[in-house]
């Protein structure tokens, strides 16, 4: 078995592809494989694989059934993209740069993991990202 690729469901999906093509393309230069605005997909390949898909939420609830359940976030994160970055401080910089809202400054966690620095954000939908480097 493998896991295959992280997708965000996202309520607002223009305002996300715009976001992450936007990011994407200024770190690695990576454009959208494909952009399905009826089907509210969307995926990038990152170093020969699928890198991220987002998905619209409301077609997301419509295939699960589960439209008649609120759509209310928790309290408490439950999910969190991970990014390896090469420069943390420039990628953290490009991401705010382009709408995310930086929560955590980037900085040292060897309590984690030695060597492991980290920034976290909250991309246009508020999922949570942590950049990370080592």
């Amino acid at each position: 078995m493998d896991a295959l690729y992280p997708r965000l469901l996202v309520r607002d999906f223009d305002t996300a592809v715009t976001f992450y093509t936007a990011v994407l393309r200024d770190l690695v230069g990576v454009e959208p494989v494909k952009v399905i605005p009826q089907g509210s997909y969307a995926n990038w390949d990152i170093d020969g694989g699928t890198g991220l898909v987002l998905f619209g939420r409301a077609t997301m609830a419509a295939a699960a059934g589960t439209t008649d359940l609120p759509d209310t976030p928790t309290a408490q994160d439950t999910s969190m993209l991970v990014m390896h970055v090469d420069d943390l401080d420039h990628a953290t910089a490009c991401f705010t740069r382009h709408g995310a809202t930086l929560v955590a400054e980037p900085q040292d966690r060897p309590f984690w993991s030695p060597g492991l620095r980290t920034a976290h954000l909250r991309d246009p939908e508020g999922n949570l990202v942590e950049l990370q480097t080592y």
